[in-house]
């Protein structure tokens, strides 16, 4: 995105193209707000209806247009949110308005979703899609040669829709890929599928889930092809708890003590409705959690489980918490506990701050214990840039997101939680690559500044070339020449970071440049080895010996990540037919930076039986940038 708050951009961005393809809007500041007066929502559980698809969980998601107060000094804005019938009483379904309710399961309990699409057919933020639409050189995936533009969306299409469970271990019919979208009046993208096509009607699909992970929180969001950071940005996001009846034997703080944080940036003009600036500048102005700004929670002086996912559009945050007055403490923050990450438990961890890039997820252990009655504890953001590490004035600062104010007396005589260092979580044992292990390059590539990314200079709709043996484990390379972090989430499976190391950046996208223009022979592709500029570093200690599903990959670096086993689940879910996966079985990868995946950084890969290359003949080893 051309951020054209920055000086000079705008005359840039006039030189570039036709001024009348691009949105020009003024760009917006949400007007001041008293802070810390609106308390916390915290999103209601959908209940699920056992019967209708026996041995699972079924819900009937609605999407719908609704209005949302996002703070009191604010009139109510319209938005987008999902809707959860609910089995016992159908006049009232479950939810906000904005965001979702949150889906709560048992680990191994399959789920059941038919999603309905109810939203109007014109978008919230038309503007973008009549941008995207007249070719905006700003919006308009356009990729290297030799390839040509396609516009993500048909012509007659201005919403649509389709919901991804997040970090799922999910068929890929169920998966929610932006090619599966489906509109409120009824048209398809190429790849919609619904499982059990005789109970839906042309806005709907039903999907199944698995739910064959450890105890952890996903999220569930919108996938849209073209639309998903507009959509999700309207409100179309919501948790997803999967839980383990062994928990309960943990001592972790339960019920009202367990608390989900869902923290956005958003930004709103003066009479409460939401602005999208993002064609303007790189992230949004106010802070929003659960869907309030600046929200406070009252808390006893105890041990509190906060589960916090990033679902921020763009937005790095760099979290601590600190206390009012400064000197309830010797220190001025309050330490915490990290006690697991995307894919559940890890070993606990005290921290004073850590990095969380949009779509991770930190599970949070903090003892307002610790500070005297009447203290107010301060969630805070500091030194880190909207796109980390960024470059600084290319999007609005947030210093301070929420309040929880030290105030209710403690219940039940005293707090009897495990202290976190004496918590007996389960372990998250180190993956080794194996000898002779595969090794596969994704090459984050920008044809021109403030242009589209792509993964190896390839458009997201080019045919899959990644054939990856069902079964195997590999090693996966994000070599990323940028100068700005991105968040890499991987469909289907979890992994580890490796580690990271050092490249000559500038050399190394001037030779790949070289490549592109010279035809893209394998032969003559970069070796990356001939680029290091040191040694490799070691995970970052919170993604260390944890369960991931996006991760950052650092400017002028390759991270590396290892995938121990790429298997799909093939068994029929809850005894619908076609549920299970089918070989080959094409999945995505992508930058969670919303505005980066529409902008087509985002590439299928495809998972074949042992010894099919995916061509529909036998043989050995992939394609792309597999060596």
């Amino acid at each position: 995105m051309l951020p054209r708050d920055v000086p000079g951009a705008r005359a840039n961005a006039s030189r570039a193209h036709e001024a009348a393809l691009c949105p020009d809007i003024p760009l917006t500041h949400t007007p001041r707000l008293t802070r810390y007066v609106d308390p916390l929502p915290v999103p209601l559980t959908a209940v699920p209806d056992p019967s209708a698809y026996p041995g699972a969980d079924y819900y009937e998601i609605t999407m719908r247009q609704s209005s949302w107060s996002f703070h009191r000094d604010l009139r109510p804005a319209t938005v987008w949110g999902y809707w959860a019938n609910n089995p016992h009483d159908p006049h009232r379904p479950t939810g906000m308005g904005y965001l979702g309710p949150t889906i709560g399961v048992t680990t191994d309990q399959p789920t059941v979703v038919k999603y309905r699409n109810e939203l109007p057919t014109t978008h919230l933020f038309q503007f973008v899609i009549d941008a995207i639409r007249s070719g905006c050189s700003e919006l308009t995936p356009t990729p290297p040669p030799p390839y040509k533009a396609t516009l993500p969306f048909p012509p007659n299409v201005n919403v649509w829709n389709v919901v991804h469970q997040h970090g799922g271990f999910t068929a890929p019919q169920s998966d929610g890929m932006p090619m599966q979208s489906f509109s409120s009046d009824g048209i398809h993208a190429a790849d919609y599928t619904t499982l059990d096509p005789g109970r839906v009607k042309p806005n709907e699909a039903i999907s199944a889930y698995t739910n064959h992970d450890r105890s952890c929180m996903l999220w569930y969001h919108d996938h849209g092809m073209g639309m998903t950071s507009l959509n999700v940005y309207a409100g179309l996001a919501g948790l997803w708890l999967i839980r383990d009846p062994a928990d309960e034997r943990l001592g972790l703080p339960r019920g009202e003590f367990e608390v989900p944080l869902i923290l956005q940036d958003r930004t709103f003009h003066a009479d409460g409705s939401l602005a999208y600036t993002m064609t303007l500048r790189e992230g949004e102005d106010t802070p929003v959690v659960n869907g309030k700004a600046y929200p406070y929670l009252a808390v006893e002086p105890r041990r509190y489980r906060l589960r916090l996912l990033n679902a921020s559009n763009e937005r790095f945050w760099r979290l601590r918490f600190e206390t009012d007055p400064k000197d309830a403490l010797p220190q001025a923050t309050l330490p915490f506990w990290l006690i697991g990450t995307d894919g559940g438990f890890r070993a606990p961890l005290q921290m004073l701050n850590f990095l969380i890039s949009p779509a991770e997820r930190y599970d949070l252990i903090v003892d307002f214990g610790q500070v005297p009655p009447g203290t107010n504890v301060r969630l805070t953001n500091y030194h880190a840039p909207v796109h980390y590490p960024g470059m600084p004035g290319l999007g609005p600062v947030i210093r301070e997101i929420m309040e929880f104010q030290v105030t209710k007396p403690l219940s039940g005589g005293a707090d009897r939680t495990r202290p976190p260092k004496e918590l007996r979580l389960p372990k998250v044992p180190l993956v080794s690559p194996k000898p002779r292990t595969r090794r596969r390059q994704w090459v984050t590539y920008q044809h021109k500044l403030f242009r589209t990314m792509t993964f190896n200079a390839l458009p997201f709709e080019a045919p899959s070339e990644d054939f990856i043996t069902e079964g195997s484990s590999e090693i996966w390379e994000y070599i990323n020449p940028n100068h700005d972090a991105h968040p890499m989430h991987v469909h289907l499976v979890n992994f580890q970071v490796l580690n990271r190391q050092p490249i000559d950046a500038v050399a190394y996208q001037a030779d790949y440049e070289k490549w592109i223009d010279g035809g893209r022979r394998p032969e003559d592709l970069p070796v990356l080895e001939d680029y290091f500029t040191g040694p490799p570093i070691p995970p970052d200690p919170d993604e260390a010996r944890s369960r991931k599903d996006t991760f950052k990959s650092y400017p002028e670096t390759v991270t590396r990540i290892l995938i121990d086993e790429f298997t799909p689940p093939t068994a029929t879910i809850a005894s619908i037919p076609g549920s299970g996966a089918e070989l080959p079985a094409t999945y995505i990868h992508h930058c969670h930076i919303l505005e980066h995946e529409d902008d087509d950084l985002m590439r299928p890969w495809t998972i074949v039986r042992e010894g099919h290359d995916g061509h529909g003949h036998d043989g050995h080893g992939g394609h792309g940038h597999g060596h």
